[in-house]
C-alpha cells in the first residue's frame, strides 16, 4: 500500500520510495529511509499527510505520499483501519 492510503494512528514500515532523486534524498536526510518505522498522525482528506519519523514530525503532500510504499506493522492498529476502509 502507499502512504496516502495508510490509516491515521497506524504504524508502518517504509518499503520503497518511487520519487525524484532529490526528494528521496531529502526525505532520507529527515530520517525516512527504507525500513524506517513511521506513524501517521493525521490525513487531510485528499491533501496533506502528517507523519512522525524517528521523532520528527513533517507533512507530505499527496503527490509525495503516493510514491512511498509502506507495510503495516502488526499490532499497531493500522491493520484494523485498513480493513475497515476496505469494507
Amino acid at each position: 500500500m502507499t502512504l496516502d492510503k495508510a490509516g491515521i494512528g497506524g504504524r508502518y514500515r517504509v518499503e520503497d520510495m518511487q520519487l525524484p532523486t532529490a526528494v528521496e534524498k531529502r526525505l532520507e536526510a529527515l530520517g525516512m529511509t527504507h525500513g524506517a518505522l513511521i506513524e501517521v498522525l493525521n490525513g487531510k482528506g485528499k491533501g496533506t499527510v502528517i507523519v512522525r519519523v524517528r521523532g520528527t514530525r513533517f507533512a507530505l503532500g499527496r503527490a509525495l505520499s503516493s510514491g512511498i510504499s509502506v507495510s503495516a506493522e502488526a499490532g499497531s492498529g493500522a491493520l484494523a483501519s485498513v480493513e475497515g476502509a476496505v469494507r
